[in-house]
């Protein structure tokens, strides 16, 4: 079973607090969020390879340390995806970004997908799905699904705030991918939100209802 990380660094964890206030304000949730996930992509990224290299400083000629040849590719399940690719991007500028766009049936639950554009090289690349919350579970397996399907082999999937069902979901259907997360809270409300949460993750970054 893939293994989940937990971020516990005391910055992720004071953000999160400030996020859960439901009288942060739509700027300050969005630079929030985007803050979280730079942190965490971090963590995400630590065993990324280098490679040694040789290079001039002003004073000498240093052995030091550079990726060896790894690409990524971030891919924001739409909408509330998009408020984590800021973060980072700041930290990988080079990497591509893919989108794929999920939305919830009302009475079933389900994911049902409504598009989605990768990067033409994505079967080349090591893949972050990106979305700040990992609830039911049910859209994160469809972005794994789909990914796979286009040929990406290494996978990963970052959120800020997971539940304990949304884990399960994706340890079950994709095993090998890692989940990395800020938080894990207690349950899902019969709404499948997650409890206690921060409502509306994409409606409180876009300022929609």
């Amino acid at each position: 079973m893939a293994e989940l990380h937990i971020i516990d660094h005391p910055l992720v964890q004071h953000k999160i607090s400030l996020l859960r206030d439901k009288n942060t304000g739509t700027k300050e949730f969005r630079e929030l969020v985007s803050e979280i996930a730079m942190f965490i992509c971090y963590e995400a990224t630590r065993d990324l390879p280098l490679k040694e290299i040789e290079l001039e400083t002003p004073l000498a000629v240093a052995k030091t340390k550079i990726i060896s040849g790894r690409k990524l590719a971030f891919i924001p399940i739409l909408r509330a995806g998009l408020g984590m690719i800021e973060g980072v991007t700041t930290l990988v500028p080079a990497a591509k970004i893919g989108h794929i766009g999920l939305f919830r049936d009302p009475v079933t639950k389900e994911p049902v997908k409504y598009y989605a554009k990768m990067p033409d090289d994505i079967s080349e690349r090591d893949a972050i799905i990106v979305d700040p919350m990992l609830a039911t579970g049910n859209s994160a397996v469809a972005a794994i699904t789909e990914l796979k399907e286009l040929g990406a082999k290494h996978i990963k999937f970052m959120c800020i705030i997971c539940s304990p069902e949304g884990v399960e979901a994706v340890q079950k259907a994709h095993p090998d991918v890692e989940i990395y997360a800020g938080v894990m809270d207690e349950k899902l409300n019969e709404d499948k939100y997650i409890v206690p949460g921060v409502g509306d993750a994409g409606d409180r970054i876009f300022g929609t209802k």
